[in-house]
């Protein structure tokens, strides 16, 4: 403890903040990248004229809540202050759209990730580029604009995404991290810049807008991990800790979306690895040795904070449906005076998984809370359904469940690992989905058929992910690339608990997953007629 306070009062520690959907974290971490205190601020979008967004009120009030609770933390446990960092790392979610003009006055609310407003641009600009082009990127957001006329595009003069806009304001520099700008606009890998021959195609298609700015000088300049991205100035230390105790001169990092400090929190920045997340959503992260054969609607294309190229297959829907399963057997249990905690209620049921039949003995479901773009839906109804002669069990059910979870993942993984032939080392897995040990990996191999690990820092998030890589822009002596570099300074040593995949296992979701596919009609006439 009083090794901690010394480091943190000379101004030794490292701190990583990322902004999520619901929670802003601060993590502060050592020498050794270990987290000594965090501190969090609670937060939530609003729905303003049917654009989902955060206020620049909500922002700045949300960093000095989210700083403040942080240096609380800091007191509380070693009775020190914060009065300077060695480096600092902002991230937030991807994508969205901040506009600014010359004054760097807002022009618009920002837009965030969770619109569904830019389907017409999203496909005109897939086409226009022959590149994956989601309604969430910024790109999307400005060419949807452009579209529906709106008066305040000729006066852009900078977009960036929330982790970029925090940065300018702190360092002064309008810059961005490879992996979030990927979010943006796509990358050449080769460069690790926007690719220029896009933006090219890009301005001719609006050449007859008469804009008095071509794309490339309104975007931010991309970098890579460890690249100079500037200092906290004093107006930005101010921004962060308005009670003036924070001095200026931090290094900061690229700014980075969480997307990429997902990857560095569970070391899958490496070709072949890869790490999914699964939760109230899943999502899996693939890091390619190669470009994809074609463009594919169930894959994004992004970079890690290196710049190599990842496939992303994401989904709206996982472990909802299976908390609501489990909700009604704790109903159960109560009204049957059989008091059994959430958390031994969940590992009973899950470890039952394991006991059913591989191919869940004819059960099915849909886990589909809302709509899921993979397998065509705009909405969802969860359903299950079974034929007479099913193995109706408990454990081909608690199985059942797990597979339907991953169901719509694995769509996008066939297409990845089936189709594309892309091959993993390993893929690590953290999220709600894994708590129980050993079951949520076993069946995530069979279903990636892919060796399937979960470290037992998984749960940290991506602001020690950030956090990382702020302290790589420092403390990186030997010039390690990032993925040497977490293997050798961060990961070295690290427990986890990895599953190889069951042939017999991977079989059984081969065969749910038929089953799956074919009865898609009958949830698609649950979404139409069930209202």
């Amino acid at each position: 403890m009083s090794d901690h306070k010394s480091f943190i009062e000379e101004g030794k520690a490292v701190l990583g903040i990322e902004f999520g959907s619901t929670r802003i974290k601060a993590v502060l971490i050592d020498d050794q990248n270990t987290p000594i205190a965090q501190g969090s601020h609670e937060w939530e979008n609003r729905l303003e004229n049917h654009i989902w967004t955060y206020s620049l009120e909500d922002i700045w009030e949300g960093l000095k809540d989210c700083y403040r609770d942080l240096t609380e933390d800091v007191k509380k446990q070693y009775g020190a202050e914060i009065t300077k960092l060695a480096a600092i790392g902002f991230s937030a979610m991807m994508h969205g759209y901040l506009a600014f003009d010359e004054k760097e006055e807002l022009l618009v609310p920002f837009r965030t990730w969770r619109n569904t407003i830019t389907g017409e641009a999203s496909e005109k600009l897939t086409a226009l580029f022959d590149y994956p082009i989601p309604q969430r990127w910024s790109i999307s957001h400005l060419y949807q604009a452009i579209l529906n006329k709106e008066p305040h595009v000729p006066q852009v003069a900078f977009f960036t995404t929330l982790a970029g806009y925090v940065h300018w304001k702190l360092t002064g520099k309008k810059v961005l991290g490879v992996g979030d700008a990927s979010g943006m606009f796509p990358i050449d890998t080769d460069t690790k810049d926007f690719d220029k021959g896009m933006i090219a195609k890009f301005d001719q298609a609006i050449a007859g807008e008469g804009f008095n700015w071509k794309l490339e000088e309104i975007l931010p300049k991309v970098l890579v991990a460890g690249e100079d991205a500037g200092t906290l100035t004093a107006e930005g230390a101010k921004l962060l800790d308005p009670t003036g105790k924070l001095q200026d001169g931090a290094v900061i990092c690229p700014p980075e979306g969480d997307a990429g400090t997902g990857m560095a929190a569970t070391n899958a920045v490496a070709r072949r690895t890869g790490n999914v997340s699964a939760g109230t959503s899943v999502f899996i992260m693939a890091v390619l040795e190669k470009a994809l054969s074609k463009v594919y609607s169930a894959i994004d294309l992004v970079t890690t904070p290196s710049g190599d190229l990842v496939a992303m297959v994401h989904c709206n829907n996982c472990t909802s449906d299976i908390n609501a399963w489990v909700n009604l057997f704790d109903e159960f249990a109560k009204a049957s005076g059989h008091l059994v905690s959430k958390n031994d209620l969940y590992t009973m049921l899950f470890e039952k998984a394991l006991e059913g039949d591989k191919d869940c003995g004819g059960l099915l479901s849909y886990n589909y809370f809302s709509g899921e773009s993979i397998t065509g839906f705009e909405e969802g109804r969860p359903l299950f359904v079974r034929t007479p002669d099913a193995a109706f069990t408990l454990a081909n059910f608690m199985r059942m469940n797990l597979y339907s979870a991953l169901g719509a993942l694995k769509v996008g993984m066939d297409i990845l690992f089936k189709e594309e032939k892309v091959e993993l080392d390993k893929l690590c897995g953290h999220g709600g989905y894994f708590k129980t040990e050993g079951v949520g990996n076993r069946i995530m191999a069979a279903a990636a058929n892919v060796p399937v690990s979960v470290m037992e820092t998984a749960g940290e998030g991506g602001a020690w992910g950030i956090a990382l890589l702020a302290g790589y822009s420092i403390w990186n002596k030997d010039n390690e690339d990032l993925g040497v570099y977490l293997d050798n300074k961060v990961f070295a040593g690290q427990k986890a608990t990895v599953v190889e995949p069951d042939p017999a296992d991977v079989a059984g979701f081969d065969a749910f997953m038929k089953r799956y596919v074919a009865t898609l009609p009958a949830e698609k006439a649950a979404v139409e007629n069930l209202q």
